[in-house]
């Protein structure tokens, strides 16, 4: 018996697991209802790669899995929703003022990364 699943190959390019920003973060935005706005602006964990499993799927099977940071996103919090983008998408550049930029950028910053890993605990506890 041959699974289908024993022979798919991974891309060389995914994201790893972690926090990242969509091309629209905006460090500075504010909200006074939610004081560390501009740091979860447009901010996302990225959980991992899903597979589209079945055979008449789209040509990029592959998903990332990711939620979302921002507080207003109520019915993430609730532990209801995941968002999934194909890699190829969340991979790819957008333009962005003249331009070509990743759509999402992996966090690095050590201070920014303490910081997302205390939001997400709160909100997704």
């Amino acid at each position: 018996m041959n699974d289908t699943h024993d022979t798919i190959e991974l891309p060389a390019n995914v994201p790893e697991p972690g926090f990242y920003y969509h091309y629209k973060h905006d460090p500075n935005a504010t909200d006074d209802a939610y004081p560390q706005c501009g740091i979860q602006n447009y901010a996302y964990e990225v959980r991992g790669l899903g597979l589209y499993t079945e055979d008449d799927g789209p040509l990029d099977r592959f998903r990332v899995e990711y939620r979302p940071l921002y507080p207003w996103a109520l019915v993430y919090r609730l532990g209801k929703l995941n968002d999934h983008r194909p890699l190829s998408m969340f991979m790819e550049t957008v333009m962005k003022e003249g331009k070509e930029i990743p759509r999402f950028t992996k966090v690095e910053d050590p201070n920014a990364i303490a910081q997302l890993t205390a939001i997400r605990d709160r909100m997704y506890s």
